[in-house]
C-alpha cells in the first residue's frame, strides 16, 4: 500500500511550511529589540521618511520587515487558494481562515505602530502575530494528518526496516536526552577490545590484562554518568547565567555553578542505571549497560552516585544556598520521580519529564541572583516544552524497545500519528515561548537569527517526518531538535555577552 500523498496536497504542506518559517520570522524580530531599534530610524509607512537615512542599516531591517511581510501575505492568500482547489479537510480550512482574516488587522497595526506611539500597539502586533502563527501552525498539522492513515507507523512503510538498519549506528551516538540515556560509551566495541588489548600487550601480559581491566572499568563509570547529556545541560546553565548578568558574569559563578552540574548530572544518571538495571536487560538499547552486564556492582554504583551527589552540593554551597536548593530537587526529581513514579506509570511521562531538563536553567540564573526572575522562569519553560518535541523523534524510532521494556511511551499507548501530531504541537509551542523570551528579556538580532533558521530547520525535519514515516526520519527530527536547542542557547550566550 502507498502512503504517498497527492501532488496537490503535498504542494499545500510544503507551501504552509514555508509560510509558517515566514510568519515566525516576523513574529521573532518583532519580539527582538532589532524591530524596535529600527522603527526609530524608519517613521513612516508604507515607505520611509528616510530624511538622508539611507545608509543607516537600521532603515533597510524595517524596510526588509515590510517587503518580508508583502510576501508572507501573498503565500497566506495562496494557501487558502491551494486549501481550496486542493479538497482540504474543512478543519484545514478553518484553520487557515483565522490567519487569513487576521493578517490585514496585524498589518494596520503595524502602520500605525510606524506613524505614532502608541502605549498598547507593540504588544497587540505581537499577539496577533503569535496567533497568525498557531493558525498556520494548526493547518499545516491537520494537512499532514490527511495524508497519513490511522493504521500508518514505522513498521508499515516499505522501507522502513532498511531505514532502521542505516540508522542503527546512531545508537552509539549521543542520541538519548531523556533521564534514561544510552550507554553509548559501552558499545560493542568495549566487549570486543579485551582480546585485542590483551593480544598487543607485548612481554607483559599481566600488566596489559590490568591495564585494560582499568580502562574498561573507567568507561564503565563514567558511562555510569551520562556524559552526553552534560553539554547541552551546562550550555542551558550556562545562557541563563548569560541570561541574568550580561557583561558583568562572574567566571568563578560560572565555573562553580557548572562544576556543581556536571557532578549533579553525573549522580542523577547513576542512580538512573542503579534503578532500571532490570528494565535494561531486556531492551536492546540498553543491554549493554554496566550495572545490566554486572560490570559494576549495585553497591559500588551507589556509593559513587551519592558520592558525586554530595560533592556537587557542596560545589553548589559555594554559589548559595537557593543554587544547592535546587541542584538537590533535580536530583531527587531525575533519579526518584522520573525514573521510579512518572516513566513506568504514566503516559505523560516524557512532559512532566521535561522539568528535569528546565531545573538546570533555575539553577544558573539563581546562581547569578539569588532568586528567580520572569526570565530565567521563561527560559526553563522553552526547555519544558522542548522536550516533548525533541524526545518523542526517539520514542518514535525505539518504540519496540520501549514496549519490550514496558514503558509506557505515546507511541506505545496512544500511536505513532498521535505522536507525530505531539511532536508538530510542542515545536509550536516551543518556538512561541523563545519568542516570548526575546520580548521579555530584550534580545536582539542574533537570537532572532538563530530561533528562525534553525527551527524553520527543525520544522521541516519534522514535516519530513509525517510524510515519510521512518526510522531514519525520526533520527532526523531529533538530531534537528537537538541542533534547534543548541544553537539557541549559544545565541543567547552571544547576545547577553559579547553584542
Amino acid at each position: 500500500m502507498s502512503f504517498q500523498p497527492s501532488t496537490q496536497r503535498r504542494r499545500l504542506t510544503t507551501l504552509l511550511a514555508t509560510c509558517a518559517i515566514g510568519v515566525y520570522l516576523l513574529v521573532a524580530i518583532g519580539a527582538t529589540t532589532a524591530l524596535t531599534e529600527a522603527a526609530s530610524a524608519c517613521s513612516g509607512w508604507p515607505v520611509c521618511s528616510f530624511q538622508g537615512r539611507l545608509g543607516d542599516p537600521l532603515v533597510w531591517i524595517a524596510l526588509g520587515h515590510r517587503v518580508v511581510a508583502g510576501l508572507v501575505g501573498t503565500l497566506l492568500v495562496l494557501c487558502g487558494l491551494l486549501a481550496w482547489r486542493s479538497g482540504a479537510s474543512r478543519r484545514v480550512k478553518a484553520a487557515l481562515a483565522v490567519p487569513i482574516g487576521l493578517y490585514p488587522i496585524q498589518v494596520a497595526i503595524g502602520a500605525l505602530a510606524a506613524v505614532r506611539e502608541v502605549g498598547w500597539v507593540p504588544e497587540a502586533h505581537l499577539g496577533v502575530g503569535i496567533t497568525i502563527f498557531a493558525g498556520v501552525l494548526v493547518a499545516l498539522g491537520w494537512a499532514l494528518e490527511a495524508d497519513t492513515p490511522d493504521t500508518a507507523d514505522l513498521s508499515d512503510v516499505p522501507d522502513a526496516s532498511a531505514a532502521g538498519a542505516e540508522t542503527a549506528p546512531a545508537v552509539t551516538e549521543p542520541i538519548d536526552p531523556e533521564p534514561n540515556g544510552a550507554t553509548e560509551t559501552l558499545g560493542t566495541e568495549t566487549v570486543e577490545s579485551p582480546p585485542a588489548s590483551a593480544s598487543s600487550t607485548t612481554g607483559n601480559g599481566r600488566s596489559g590484562r590490568l591495564s585494560t581491566r582499568f580502562a574498561r572499568t573507567l568507561r564503565a563509570y563514567v558511562s555510569l554518568t551520562k556524559p552526553r547529556l552534560m553539554w547541552l545541560l551546562c550550555l542551558v546553565a550556562a545562557s541563563a547565567m548569560a541570561l541574568a548578568a550580561g557583561p558583568a558574569l562572574d567566571p568563578r559563578t560560572v565555573v562553580l555553578t557548572l562544576s556543581g552540574g556536571v557532578l549533579a548530572i553525573g549522580a542523577s544518571g547513576t542512580f538512573n542505571h542503579v534503578l532500571e538495571r532490570d528494565v535494561d536487560r531486556r531492551m536492546n538499547r540498553t543491554a549493554d549497560r554496566p550495572l545490566a552486564v554486572d560490570e559494576v556492582s549495585v553497591t559500588n554504583a551507589l556509593m559513587f552516585g551519592f558520592g558525586l551527589a554530595l560533592a556537587s552540593l557542596w560545589v553548589f554551597l559555594q554559589v548559595n544556598l537557593l543554587a544547592a536548593g535546587l541542584g538537590f530537587v533535580a536530583i531527587v526529581f531525575y533519579s526518584v520521580i522520573y525514573t521510579l513514579v512518572l516513566k513506568p506509570n504514566t503516559v505523560q511521562n516524557t512532559v512532566l519529564g521535561g522539568a528535569a531538563g528546565a531545573l538546570p536553567a533555575l539553577i544558573g540564573w539563581a546562581a547569578v541572583t539569588g532568586g528567580i526572575d520572569l526570565p530565567g522562569a521563561l527560559l526553563a519553560v522553552v526547555i519544558f516544552l522542548w522536550t516533548p518535541a525533541h524526545f518523542y523523534n526517539l520514542a518514535l524510532a525505539y518504540k519496540d524497545d520501549y514496549e519490550r521494556g514496558d514503558f509506557p511511551m505515546l507511541p506505545v499507548v496512544r500511536g505513532e500519528r498521535v505522536t507525530r501530531r505531539h511532536v508538530l504541537w510542542y515545536l509550536g509551542a516551543t518556538l512561541l515561548a523563545a519568542v516570548g523570551l526575546a520580548a521579555l528579556a530584550g534580545l536582539g538580532w542574533v537570537y532572532a537569527a538563530a530561533t528562525v533558521s534553525v527551527g524553520g530547520v527543525f520544522l521541516w525535519a519534522v514535516v519530513r517526518l509525517h510524510r515519510e514515516r521512518t526510522t531514519q526520519a525520526a533520527f532526523r527530527a531529533f538530531h534537528a531538535s537537538n541542533a534547534y536547542l543548541g544553537v539557541v542557547l549559544l545565541a543567547i550566550v552571544v547576545d547577553t555577552l559579547v553584542l
